[in-house]
């Protein structure tokens, strides 16, 4: 068997064994996981492992989220396909990809040059022309492009920071880890003309969003 097909065999098995059987089944985002090549978005270290359930180091102390955290914060977007799309915590940009599978542009931040530099690349080779990666504090968004359908972060924040409500679109949804160490939870947040309304769904644990509307660099309450 070649290694491609190797690989191709293992992105099936995560799909049926730690998705579909923890009950996300819209197709968009298990069409999108079956195809992406998730070991392209890791270190060629951990490759053989990129399929596992569980969150992997890519550098910098980050990490890209376990398989079913990506398909379950993908999911809960409750995306149609037309949005524009803002993500904070780019990492190595395979969330970015399976987002932009399933939207028309996804704008993505990240903090860490190399992370950054690296995102971009892997993007690019893989053709997703849909993303634009921007290095910088996340925390602040991206109000340029704003405002966004749809809002995702994939790092812990002590709340859910002002300026990335105020980039959230009319209708819109933004999913995002909040809390300190050992309690945090997914919350999902919508923007109606009443204005703001969140509900709690998980317990997780995400690395620190870092910036003006986060945790400070030293601070380590969020994991």
């Amino acid at each position: 068997m070649r290694p491609s097909e190797s690989f191709d065999r293992l992105r099936w098995q995560m799909v049926v064994q730690q998705i579909e059987t923890r009950n996300i089944s819209n197709p968009a985002v298990l069409e999108a996981m079956r195809t992406i090549p998730r070991h392209l978005f890791v270190p060629q270290k951990y490759q053989q492992h990129a399929y596992e359930d569980r969150p992997i180091l890519i550098g910098k102390q980050q990490t890209i989220s376990q398989p079913y955290i990506v398909a379950l914060m993908t999911d809960l977007l409750r995306l149609r396909g037309d949005e524009m799309v803002l993500e904070i915590g780019t990492g190595s940009g395979y969330q970015a990809a399976v987002l932009a599978t399933m939207v028309r542009h996804v704008y993505t931040i990240e903090r860490h040059p190399e992370l950054a530099r690296r995102a971009a690349l892997t993007l690019h080779a893989l053709d997703f022309n849909n993303v634009t990666v921007l290095e910088g504090d996340g925390s602040r968004g991206w109000p340029e492009f704003a405002p966004y359908e749809a809002i995702m972060v994939t790092a812990a924040a002590p709340k859910a920071p002002q300026p990335l409500l105020d980039q959230l679109a009319l209708g819109g949804r933004m999913v995002l880890p909040v809390g300190v160490r050992g309690k945090q939870y997914l919350e999902v947040w919508t923007h109606d003309e009443e204005g703001h309304h969140s509900e709690m769904v998980v317990p997780v644990s995400f690395v620190p969003l870092v910036g003006e509307y986060g945790f400070e660099e030293n601070e380590q309450e969020a994991q």
